[in-house]
């Protein structure tokens, strides 16, 4: 039986989440930038604690279409992280990586949808591995897979699999910078199991 209530999260709780939550931030911020080879700043991530319900409309509105990259985590915790970008910021990533022009409305080609990929994985790996030295525990990320839809349709996916765990998720927003403005957030989603092994590992 798990000791932690996502639905009555203590603040304290809640506070070191959301410190975990910047600094694996900080670490995908340092990743992309030396992915693109150019400086990136970070604000400060906003971490809030969602009911599923409410995620779309925190990320721009259900039907806002998002680049959503998807793993299964597994090792000492177990469930799923997702990197999304809104599409304008996907297509300027897409076009700084590659050397490009911006494709504008166009549908993502196969070998943009894979460049995709590869700057997600980068991403989450960056994250995943700030949360692993933390912690010390083994976290293994699986293949990513990836969907480019609205943001309601893109979020179905975690809230069928962990909906039974809670209807809380923590959603870190981070806003990346250039000379262009760049948002992204993550959503980690462990069973609640894993929050405890997180916790414990960190003293709580």
């Amino acid at each position: 039986m798990a000791k932690i209530d996502l639905n009555n999260l203590d603040t304290m709780y809640f506070d070191v989440l959301r410190e975990i939550g910047n600094i694996g931030a900080g670490n995908a911020t340092t990743a992309l930038a030396q992915l693109l080879n150019t400086k990136i700043d970070m604000k400060v991530p906003k971490a809030e604690l969602l009911d599923f319900s409410q995620v779309g409309q925190a990320m721009g509105g259900e039907e806002q279409i998002m680049a959503g990259i998807y793993l299964v985590v597994e090792g000492d915790i177990h469930g799923s992280i997702m990197f999304l970008l809104e599409e304008k910021s996907a297509r300027t990533l897409i076009s700084m990586l590659m050397g490009t022009p911006d494709g504008g409305t166009e549908s993502f080609t196969e070998m943009e949808i894979s460049a995709l990929k590869e700057i997600g994985n980068i991403i989450t790996g960056s994250y995943l591995n700030s949360l692993s030295m933390l912690t010390n525990l083994k976290i293994i990320p699986s293949i990513p897979d990836i969907s480019i839809d609205m943001a309601g349709a893109i979020m179905s996916v975690p809230a069928i699999e962990f909906g039974e765990l809670g209807d809380k998720i923590l959603l870190i927003e981070t806003e990346f910078s250039d000379d262009i403005k760049l948002n992204g957030y993550f959503i980690l989603v462990p069973d609640l199991e894993s929050y405890d092994k997180i916790l414990t590992s960190l003293g709580m």
